[in-house]
């Protein structure tokens, strides 16, 4: 099938994007439409959950290290895999080729799948991937990552370095899809490029599966857990910006695996998640109690990928390959003192409790019901805001499973990036290491007293990521 690129949008041989002291040359621009002429242009209203997650670009950015010999026409041959390809991924992923638009009547988001086209980028930079400073977002994956417009659904960036690798970004918006569906989308793009078919089942784009109740119910411990997400409700931007420092961390299995013995018991074997939340909990509890400022509490928060957790015979069978929002966040809440004085395997117990007590099919049906109750208001969780105790939360991307090798071997880093303008809480995004080792990568969004406390610590869990350790070259 030719490629259905559609160079509208005007490149020239100056074309640069500078980001810091990196400068990227773009080499082309264009729109790739899906191929499928016969499905019909149409709009559809996003759900009650995509409007609890909110309109927020995020992307999922890949490095590989260098293109296998079998690509005899290098990078070429990448930039063509995506030319041929992408028309037949976004005819299963057809809102990806729309764009995002506002309801004239209502004033709430909504995706306008007239078939657009999905933006892609193609540059070059005279630089080798290796010689980056992995340790900070800033520095490295960051510098990366072009710009594209707030209404456009997809944005594929592929930039070629001095050192023979090259880089894919896979920018989308929050408002359409969490990470599960996220990495289903790169997982499919890979088996068909790769494979010719996709064999997992089709993604399902049917956002009325959650409906509200008549009227809309909800308690009041949802409702004080969310607030209204407004620019006069936030810290100011210099405040923000010099109170945290963009990390990137990578935490080896073997550690991994000796935080679960410790956080286990004879009754209970800890999970992943639980055993690195609860060191995390104490380091956090420990960086409190240190402060000069008295606080007796800090908390832990989670956001909690649903749709394995429901179980309404409605929704299962649904839920799998959904292609929308169906997150929610759990949060722990307890005294310093209580974190520091507990054994580790009963702060994992905490873990535990937090993320699986809630009855997910009621708490589910309650913020579809509370964002109905207050769809013209941004929302975001009370605590992520940086209201009340210090917050440190997490979104385990290492629960989904990703492919990456779409013809040309797998990624050595596949991690999701954001940004995080005004928010006063700590964040960390974790990722499995695509060699599967059992390994992670770790995006953190930090205050700088915890960085130094995890990087201090005498067990250095959250090790500062090297191009050494991704395996990355530098001819510099």
């Amino acid at each position: 099938m030719a490629p259905t690129c559609i160079d509208d949008i005007t490149t020239t041989a100056a074309d640069v994007v500078r980001s810091g002291d990196l400068t990227i040359r773009i080499v082309s621009r264009c729109l790739v439409k899906a191929s499928d002429t016969s499905i019909e242009p149409h709009v559809v209203p996003v759900s009650n959950l995509d409007l609890y997650t909110g309109d927020v670009q995020i992307s999922i950015l890949c490095l590989y290290p260098e293109i296998p010999a079998t690509a005899n026409a290098g990078f070429e041959a990448v930039v063509a895999t995506f030319e041929a390809v992408l028309p037949s991924i976004l005819n299963h992923f057809y809102p990806l080729a729309g764009r995002i638009g506002t309801n004239p009547v209502t004033g709430l988001p909504e995706l306008l799948c007239h078939n657009q086209g999905a933006g892609l980028i193609v540059g070059a930079v005279d630089v080798a991937l290796g010689s980056l400073n992995y340790g900070l977002a800033s520095e490295s994956l960051k510098k990366i990552m072009m710009p594209y417009p707030a209404d456009m659904a997809l944005s594929v960036q592929l930039l070629r370095f001095a050192c023979g690798g090259f880089s894919v970004v896979w920018g989308m918006n929050h408002l359409l899809n969490d990470g599960h569906a996220m990495t289903m989308f790169v997982r499919m793009w890979s088996e068909l490029a790769r494979t010719g078919n996709i064999a997992s089942g089709m993604p399902n784009h049917d956002r009325s599966v959650f409906q509200t109740r008549s009227p809309p119910s909800y308690g009041a411990s949802l409702a004080a857990a969310l607030t209204t997400y407004e620019e006069r409700r936030l810290i100011n931007i210099l405040t923000a910006h010099d109170s945290f420092i963009d990390r990137l961390y990578y935490v080896e299995a073997a550690d991994i695996a000796r935080l679960r013995d410790t956080a286990s018991t004879k009754q209970q074997r800890a999970t992943r998640v639980q055993a690195v939340s609860a060191y995390l909990w104490k380091t956090l509890a420990g960086v409190v109690a240190a402060s000069r400022v008295r606080e007796e509490r800090c908390r832990m928060g989670w956001w909690v990928g649903a749709r394995r957790r429901l179980t309404s015979p409605v929704l299962v069978p649904v839920m799998h390959n959904y292609f929308g929002n169906v997150t929610t966040y759990a949060l722990g809440d307890a005294t310093v003192s209580e974190i520091l004085d507990k054994p580790l395997a009963e702060v994992a117990g905490m873990v535990r409790d937090a993320i699986t007590s809630p009855d997910y099919d009621e708490h589910i049906q309650e913020l579809v019901d509370f964002v109905e109750a207050h769809k013209t208001e941004g929302l975001m969780e009370t605590a992520v805001v940086g209201v009340g105790s210090p917050t440190l939360s997490q979104s385990v991307f290492d629960s989904f499973a990703v492919d990456t090798d779409f013809g040309f071997g797998q990624a050595n880093l596949a991690m999701p990036i954001s940004n995080f303008g005004r928010l006063c809480s700590a964040y960390l995004s974790v990722s499995s290491r695509p060699c599967g080792d059992g390994s992670w990568l770790v995006s953190a969004y930090i205050w700088p007293r915890l960085a130094a406390a995890l990087e201090s610590d005498e067990h250095r869990i959250f090790k500062p990521l090297t191009a050494a350790y991704l395996g990355l070259k530098n001819l510099n």
